[in-house]
């Protein structure tokens, strides 16, 4: 593997990364807001809520495919062997995906309560679910799952994942999504509603400190090659340094009633993890828990070819820029606090 090579597979783990920052950053908010949806018992009140993330929700989701193809294309090893040991967590996800939207296309088509109870149900089930999933499916990255030496997956087909470190690390994600959805909805919403989800911020703020306090010990004292990188480099501590003042500033901002900077802090901080997760686990892509040295898939021997990572470059450069016009125009068309009327969810 040649410098060449290694600078595009490079350039392309960032891409990739950055596109799951971009989705959690997103789509994150909007699956706090479906997991919060079932604390509202007002039907007014869930409309609300739907409305909030009605006009971006399926944006947000575009991330997601940005980061999929981008993985497909750029490590194919990588997506083969991912969607082979993750086979039945990513069938949940992806029914937890499906049936996520058609509730909130569903949800208020008809005015019966138990239509709109059941649908209210699989939404936060299906938010819920993704949540958890993600920090799951992160967390066996950091683990490591079984490989062989051929880099095959040789596990179970469904408990091999739920163990605790991933299960901790979902909670993580759980907590994480769900005050970046109060934050959004607080923004949102107004008058009587909004101290309702006021009143809910400060408990999830103190979910996630808690799991993320937790989490960093745990990963700390039993996943240590996580810090290996910032040890060799560690100047690289500044990343670890700057999360946490961005976590300290969310509470801080709140106090203050600046909201839209607590929702910028509380974005950063879901880049900052993501960028500590992809130092932790560099140049590895999946870790081998058999023997992480020799069964490991790597940056080195996971890419595509050479002319297909410049092909994709090319395609990057056109698209990326598009995808970032279509969100920017969509968020500043619907910003402003939610208004129901005939046309809304």
């Amino acid at each position: 593997m040649d410098s060449l090579e290694y600078g595009f597979a490079v350039f392309w783990y960032i891409v990739f990364i950055s596109s799951v920052i971009c989705y959690a950053m997103l789509d994150g908010f909007d699956l706090g807001v479906g997991v919060l949806h079932l604390f509202a018992k007002k039907d007014v009140e869930r409309r609300i809520f739907l409305n909030a993330i009605g006009p971006v929700w399926d944006g947000n989701e575009v991330w997601l495919v940005v980061a999929v193809g981008g993985m497909f294309a750029g490590f194919p090893f990588v997506y083969a062997t991912l969607f082979s040991a993750f086979y039945i967590p990513l069938i949940l996800l992806i029914f937890a995906l499906i049936f996520r939207a058609v509730a909130i296309e569903f949800r208020s088509k008809q005015p019966m309560h138990w239509w709109r109870s059941m649908w209210d149900v699989i939404f936060f089930t299906g938010s819920a679910g993704i949540s958890l999933s993600i920090g799951v499916i992160l967390g066996n990255l950091v683990q490591g799952i079984p490989l062989n030496a051929d880099h095959n997956y040789v596990g179970d087909a469904f408990l091999t994942f739920l163990k605790p470190y991933p299960i901790l690390v979902g909670i993580l994600t759980l907590s994480l999504f769900m005050m970046h959805g109060a934050i959004y909805l607080i923004m949102k919403t107004e008058g009587e509603l909004q101290e309702k989800v006021k009143s809910w911020l400060t408990p999830t703020m103190i979910f996630f400190i808690i799991t993320y306090a937790t989490t960093t010990m745990v990963t700390l004292i039993y996943q240590s090659h996580m810090v290996d990188r910032l040890r060799e480099r560690p100047y690289l501590f500044l990343v670890a340094l700057a999360n946490m003042l961005l976590i300290a500033n969310i509470p801080r901002e709140v106090h203050r009633k600046n909201y839209g900077w607590a929702f910028i802090s509380s974005c950063c901080n879901i880049a900052f993890l993501l960028v500590l997760f992809a130092l932790g686990i560099f140049p590895e892509l999946v870790r081998s828990s058999i023997d992480p040295i020799a069964n490991s898939i790597t940056i080195s021997n996971a890419f595509t070819s050479l002319r297909t990572l410049i092909v994709l470059t090319v395609i990057v450069a056109i698209g990326l820029p598009l995808v970032f016009a279509y969100g920017f125009y969509v968020y500043r068309l619907f910003r402003g606090k939610v208004k129901l009327d005939h046309m809304s969810y």
